[in-house]
């Protein structure tokens, strides 16, 4: 009714359907078109030995046949969060960060139902505003999509704090593990078993990246290549430090006991000068109530008596 009542509203409301429509018919035409690398990765995979008709594709959810019908279209979305976000080698290897079981593609699909979620909040937003202040419909249909993309980049923006959290764990536990390596390899442990002593004993993110070391290992990777994949997961400055110390004394036979006490110590003074730092930052935020909570209070104190004085006085 309100719509019938205001022909313009009607009109953009028509143009907008339209314009969606065009849109949505476009974008299908143009993802059915079959691609240069589409053509090409059949003849660049490894032939499978069975027939592909007989394997079944993973799925992720309890649904699989409506996972199977809906996966086109969540593949077309994420290629959509892609453009958007960070790139599906970047995600890869943030995700290998975080120490996350999830691949792309389940990353992907967390990322659209949280954009989901924006765009159940958002009109649900837009309908209350429209009920009572009577919105126009162009800021209300900003709003809703703002609404969408900012739930698909919070699960981003949660993965990247995900990161920080792990990797400022992993920086705090590392004094303690190479102190703890350096005292199972001076008594006359291997590098692997003072390694595996340290997994055992400790629990945290750096330990479990020890342990997911050690079974490489076990796979039958080299000590050495096996350090460098988790440098490589890690991406930490001192843990790259500890990595190349240990494989650079493996190779050449030096007292990797010694290296291992000196790094710790290297570790250490890190963080120390990162709490004094931090330390320094506090101290200005703590100015901040001092400035503005407390000596306008203690001026006010000072200052209304005398204006009380003066006022009887007049």
């Amino acid at each position: 009714m309100i719509l019938m009542d205001q022909p313009a509203l009607t009109g953009a409301a028509l143009g907008l359907a339209f314009g969606l429509g065009l849109c949505l018919i476009l974008w299908r035409l143009a993802a059915r078109r079959v691609r240069l690398v589409q053509r090409v990765a059949p003849y660049l995979r490894e032939r499978p030995s069975t027939s592909r008709l007989l394997t079944d594709a993973a799925t992720v959810t309890p649904f699989p046949t409506v996972e199977r019908m809906l996966r086109p279209v969540v593949a077309d979305a994420a290629g959509v969060l892609e453009r958007l976000g960070s790139s599906a080698s970047a995600t890869r290897r943030r995700l290998a960060r975080a120490g996350s079981g999830l691949s792309v593609e389940q990353f992907r699909v967390e990322q659209l139902v949280w954009a989901t979620l924006g765009l159940i909040g958002g009109l649900a937003l837009a309908l209350v505003l429209a009920a009572t202040r009577g919105s126009g419909v162009i800021a209300l249909v900003l709003m809703v999509l703002l609404a969408t993309i900012g739930g698909a980049l919070a699960r981003d923006q949660a993965l990247s704090r995900q990161v920080a959290r792990r990797e400022q764990a992993m920086v705090t536990e590392f004094p303690t593990v190479a102190e703890l390596l350096a005292l199972a390899v001076g008594a006359g442990e291997t590098p692997l078993a003072a390694l595996d002593r340290v997994a055992a004993s400790m629990r945290g993110e750096l330990a479990a990246e020890i342990r997911v070391t050690l079974a490489d290992i076990r796979s039958g990777i080299p000590l050495t290549h096996a350090l460098e994949r988790m440098a490589d997961r890690t991406e930490l400055p001192s843990i790259t430090r500890f990595t190349e110390g240990v494989a650079v004394a493996v190779e050449r036979g030096t007292p990797l006991a010694e290296v291992l006490r000196a790094q710790a110590e290297d570790a250490r003074e890190v963080g120390h000068r990162a709490l004094m730092e931090a330390g320094g930052r506090k101290e200005v935020y703590m100015m901040i109530p001092v400035v503005f909570l407390m000596l306008p209070v203690a001026v006010l104190f000072a200052i209304f008596p005398g204006l009380s004085v003066l006022q009887v006085g007049l």
